[in-house]
């Protein structure tokens, strides 16, 4: 196991009936900006249960944060700030929220260019306002880490960045949010999930066991559990597990001692940037291919993937690796998802436009081993048609 220093300071409030809990979690003192999506919360109920649990609070509204959180429009959130002296922010959405509102906590006293705080990693900040979540899309796991993903309109970049004092304080999970998630997204969370937890276990042994075991318990209760909550979306027990899933997908926890990847997620991002793909999309259909052409050097986990994920144990090496990306390509389909970027509209001679972005990111030695370069790169697209 390699060496590590964890410490993830978010409190986190599950279940059912916690958004009143809200109140005690932020002191009266503290002027709040609230930030969220589109409005799906409003029509949900969830909107009205955070106001009525802060109906004491001095609280501020900043509202319409996109899927795939825009830079340009994240910035219109920093003068209601500053005349509004706010101290305090609560992000009430998916992940795109939460990760939009964590650039925001960055950059509302930042001096510089604001774009810094993204194309650097960690951000180049000393401060930060303080925030907390309550989480209705389960998928990025960011209400429990310090990470975040943003895009840029006035150009097809979608960059990721991080900081330990972007922490959110609290996040509050009620499974009873996602009731009335449509299928897509639930699917889209389901895919970002897993993905996240093989990009910290499909790499190459280093004796981790417990971390190969609790990575191994999120994958199997992803695919156990998926099937109910289309089957019903209000069953509760199966859309607490995909909540709990996705928050332990990239809370710090299974990638400690372990070599991590990132390289399906850096790929995915740029096919995201330009083509418009949903995130889960986009990792749906590169990470297959990234197996398939990484497969001698994910030879080890790959196969023990295969046995203790798919209970595959007969055949040549290579075919059971053969069938355990078949069975993680089917298992995406089942959701309802395409995993080829053809079915997207996508073309193989578009491709030469994501390397191009690569380059310009400089995303040259992606992976584990840093040994994923252009050339490379080039494959698994290629691969993924």
């Amino acid at each position: 196991m390699l060496n590590f220093t964890l410490q993830n300071p978010t409190k986190i409030l599950f279940g059912k009936n916690q958004i009143h809990h809200v109140a005690r979690e932020i002191p009266l003192n503290k002027r709040i900006l609230l930030t969220y999506g589109r409005g799906s919360i409003k029509s949900n109920g969830v909107y009205n249960q955070v106001i009525r649990a802060l109906k004491n609070h001095t609280i501020f509204e900043f509202d319409g944060i996109e899927p795939n959180p825009k830079f340009e429009q994240l910035l219109q959130a920093i003068p209601i700030i500053k005349k509004n002296k706010i101290d305090f922010l609560l992000a009430v959405g998916g992940g795109s929220v939460i990760d939009g509102t964590k650039f925001i906590a960055a950059a509302a006293k930042y001096k510089g260019d604001p774009w810094n705080i993204v194309i650097n990693d960690p951000s180049p900040i000393d401060t930060a306002l303080p925030l907390g979540c309550v989480l209705t899309l389960p998928a990025t796991g960011s209400e429990m880490n310090c990470g975040s993903v943003v895009s840029r309109s006035s150009s097809p970049d979608k960059l990721s960045f991080g900081h330990d004092l972007l922490y959110p304080k609290f996040s509050i999970l009620d499974p009873t949010t996602t009731f009335s998630l449509p299928p897509k997204q639930t699917a889209n969370g389901i895919i970002d999930t897993f993905i996240h937890v093989t990009e910290q276990y499909l790499t190459y042994p280093v004796g981790a066991s417990l971390q190969d075991r609790q990575a191994e318990s999120i994958l199997l209760t992803l695919i156990e559990e998926a099937p109910k909550v289309f089957a019903n979306p209000k069953n509760h027990s199966a859309r607490a597990n995909l909540m709990w899933c996705a928050t332990w997908g990239l809370n710090d926890f299974i990638g400690v001692g372990v070599p991590n990847d990132w390289a399906t997620h850096k790929l995915g991002h740029e096919i995201t940037a330009r083509f418009g793909l949903d995130h889960g999309e986009s990792l749906a259909v590169v990470l297959p291919s990234l197996l398939n052409i990484k497969r001698n050097q994910k030879k080890e986990k790959i196969l023990q993937y295969g046995k203790r994920i798919w209970n595959i144990t007969k055949g040549s090496d290579n075919e059971k690796i053969d069938k355990a990306i078949m069975k993680t390509r089917m298992f995406f389909e089942s959701l309802g998802t395409k995993t080829k970027l053809s079915a997207y509209g996508v073309s193989k001679a578009q491709v030469p436009l994501l390397i191009q972005q690569l380059k310009r990111h400089g995303l040259t030695a992606l992976g584990e081993h840093g040994d994923i370069n252009l050339k490379q790169s080039e494959s698994i697209y290629r691969d993924c048609f």
